[in-house]
C-alpha cells in the first residue's frame, strides 16, 4: 500500500512539472512571435547628413552647388550648428527653405534639405579641395566629407599701366600709349595677338606686336603707337586696343582728345582776319552807296 501511494504522489508530481515545463515553452514561443509582429525601436539608429553629389568641379570664379539631406532619428527634436572648413580665402553658405542660415532645427523622425555653397578663392590653385562640413547639436555630431575640384581657367586684362583710358594727341602727330596685358588666369597663355579698332584713317602700332607666353600673374608691357593724319577735325575719338588668343580675350577702350597744331591754329586765326578784313572793306568801299 506504501509502494503504490509513494508512486502515485511521485507519478502526480512528475505531471505537474510537465505541464509547468509545457506551460514556459508555449509561453516563451508566443512571447517570441509578438516580438516578431511588434517591431522594437531600434535605439542605436543614428541620425545622417548626406549629400546627392560628393564631388563637384568647376572652374575658378564659379559657385560649387551642393544638395545635402539631414535627418534626425534621435529620440527629440534638435537644433543643429553647421559649419564648413573650407581653404583660406573660401565662403561658404548655407541656405534652407531659401534663407541663409548658420544653423536648423530638425523634428524627430524628420529630414531637412539644405543647400551648400563654396565661393572659392579668387587665387585658388586648380586641384581637389577636400571640404568638410559638420553638423553638430547635443547630442551628435554628423560630419560629411565633400570634395570641390577647381579646374584650370583662361583669363587675361588689358589696361594701361597707370589705369587711365584717355589721353590728348595734336592732330597730324603719333602717341605712344603704354597698355599691360596680364594672365589672370590659372593656366598659361601663349600666342596673344594685339590688335586695334581706331577711327577711319587713324594707324596703330604694338611693340612688341605678339606675346608669346603668359604664365599665371605674369605681365607684359606693350606699347602702342597710335598715328593721328592731318587735318583730323578737333573733338574726342575712341579707340579700342584688343588682346586675345584662341581661350579668351580683353580689350580696352580708350578716349583720345585731339586737338590742332599751333601752324594750324594760326592759319585759322590769319583765315578769320582775312575774312573780317574783306568783309570791313567791301562794307566801307559800297556801303556809301
Amino acid at each position: 500500500m506504501l509502494f503504490n501511494y509513494l508512486f502515485r504522489l511521485n507519478t502526480s508530481k512528475c505531471f505537474y512539472a510537465s505541464i509547468t515545463f509545457l506551460f514556459f515553452i508555449v509561453s516563451g514561443i508566443f512571447s517570441s512571435l509578438n516580438a516578431q509582429r511588434q517591431p522594437l525601436k531600434d535605439d542605436g539608429l543614428k541620425s545622417t547628413f548626406s549629400s546627392d553629389l560628393i564631388n563637384i568641379e568647376t572652374s575658378v570664379g564659379q559657385v560649387f552647388r551642393y544638395t545635402t539631406t539631414l535627418e534626425n532619428n534621435a529620440t527629440e527634436d534638435q537644433i543643429y550648428q553647421l559649419t564648413a572648413k573650407v581653404p583660406e580665402g573660401w565662403k561658404a553658405i548655407f541656405k534652407a527653405k531659401g534663407k541663409q542660415v548658420t544653423s536648423i532645427k530638425v523634428d524627430r523622425d524628420k529630414k531637412e534639405i539644405i543647400n551648400l555653397e563654396f565661393y572659392p578663392s579668387y587665387e585658388a590653385k586648380p586641384k581637389k579641395y577636400e571640404v568638410p562640413v559638420i553638423a553638430k547639436s547635443k547630442q551628435e555630431s554628423l560630419s560629411l566629407n565633400l570634395e570641390a575640384v577647381v579646374s584650370g581657367a583662361y583669363e587675361l586684362k588689358m589696361t594701361t599701366s597707370t589705369g587711365r583710358l584717355s589721353d590728348k594727341i595734336t592732330e597730324g602727330e603719333k602717341k605712344e600709349i603704354q597698355l599691360t596685358v596680364k594672365n589672370t588666369g590659372s593656366l598659361s597663355l601663349t600666342d596673344i595677338e594685339l590688335n586695334s579698332k581706331t577711327p577711319p584713317k587713324w594707324s596703330a602700332v604694338f611693340k612688341p606686336s605678339k606675346i608669346d607666353k603668359l604664365s599665371p600673374g605674369e605681365t607684359e608691357n606693350v606699347t602702342a603707337i597710335l598715328t593721328v593724319p592731318d587735318k583730323t577735325i578737333a573733338g574726342d575719338y575712341m579707340t579700342t586696343f584688343t588682346a586675345k588668343n584662341t581661350n579668351t580675350k580683353d580689350e580696352a577702350v580708350f578716349r583720345i582728345s585731339v586737338v590742332t597744331s599751333l601752324a594750324s591754329g594760326l592759319l585759322g586765326a590769319i583765315i578769320i582776319l582775312v575774312a573780317i578784313l574783306v568783309v570791313y572793306i567791301l562794307i566801307r568801299k559800297y556801303g556809301r552807296r
